[in-house]
């Protein structure tokens, strides 16, 4: 029983790192570009959220919807004032503008909120099931988690697979000359894809938050950047389920980590996964293999 609560507890914070890294995914797929700034966006559409329902007493379901209105504006003053400039230039400008922003973006939260320890209250208690005299490791909101990240997947697939926007906005970002001659206009496709991006983000934000007390500060994302940012890379960048199934693994993996072994270990383990896995499958577990004919 201790083992199948470590799965479903691991699992359960697992979809957490998911919510994140389907954030990254949909950057990707919509720009091309790894945005090592999505953590300080999120904790700062977050904390919007958090200052209408925590000191102003707002309604949960507003704050929430708010802190997703953020996080699109930001997203979208985000690419046409910083990464537009240099989106046409070496890859390594984007890394570096998305760098610099979330250590603004960090700055400028302490600076509004301070640095200390805050809590954001769940939607739904989290407190565990019990069948019969036993304890599981899930609570209604983790449910609520589950049901949230599983909509955002669903959508995601809706948006990249059915629909000509979703077209439209591949075509952007894996060729935008031909998409040009095509007539799709490309700036407002990358625009989009970083709101859309930043939109999720937020959503990811306030649903993690919630999940612990405490949880609230400017730096205390920079781990999920980092958990989010090795499920997305497990499952494939480009790959939405894998960034799911990616998640699933590592918070199974860190929990039975951590209950068998020493959590003494977690980075390491991160660390060595992440470079097993770019060394193996470099485009993740879930990338399509293309085939070349001569």
């Amino acid at each position: 029983m201790n083992f199948l609560n470590d799965v479903i507890y691991g699992a359960a914070n697992g979809v957490i790192y998911a919510a994140f890294a389907l954030a990254l995914v949909l950057i990707w797929r919509s720009t091309r570009i790894v945005n090592f700034s999505q953590g300080g966006m999120l904790m700062f559409t977050t904390f919007i959220g958090w200052e209408l329902v925590q000191r102003h007493g707002v309604n949960y379901w507003v704050g929430l919807a708010v802190a997703i209105i953020a996080g699109l504006l930001l997203g979208a003053i985000v690419e046409r004032l910083l990464v537009r400039p240099v989106e046409n230039g070496p890859p390594l400008n984007a890394v570096i503008v998305t760098l610099g922003l979330l250590l603004v973006l960090q700055a400028v939260a302490g600076m509004i909120w301070g640095n200390g320890l805050s809590s954001y209250a769940p939607r739904f208690s989290l407190n565990y099931y019990h069948v019969g005299h036993r304890v599981i490791l899930f609570s209604p909101d983790y449910l609520f988690i589950v049901i949230a990240v599983l909509v955002v997947l669903v959508a995601l697939f809706v948006l990249f697979q059915l629909s000509p926007l979703g077209l439209r906005m591949r075509a952007s970002a894996f060729n935008p000359e031909v998409a040009r001659l095509l007539g799709v206009r490309v700036g407002r496709m990358l625009t989009l894809g970083w709101a859309l991006a930043a939109g999720v983000g937020a959503l990811a934000g306030v649903l993690i938050a919630g999940t612990a007390p405490n949880y609230m500060n400017p730096n205390g994302f920079d781990e999920l950047l980092i958990l989010g940012f090795t499920a997305a890379v497990i499952g494939g960048l480009d790959s939405p389920v894998g960034a799911v199934v990616g998640g699933v693994i590592v918070g199974v993996a860190l929990q039975v980590l951590d209950d068998y072994v020493s959590n003494d270990i977690d980075p390491f383990f991160i660390f060595a996964l992440l470079l097993v896995i770019l060394m193996i499958r470099p485009n993740g577990i879930f990338a399509r293999r293309t085939v070349r004919r001569v």
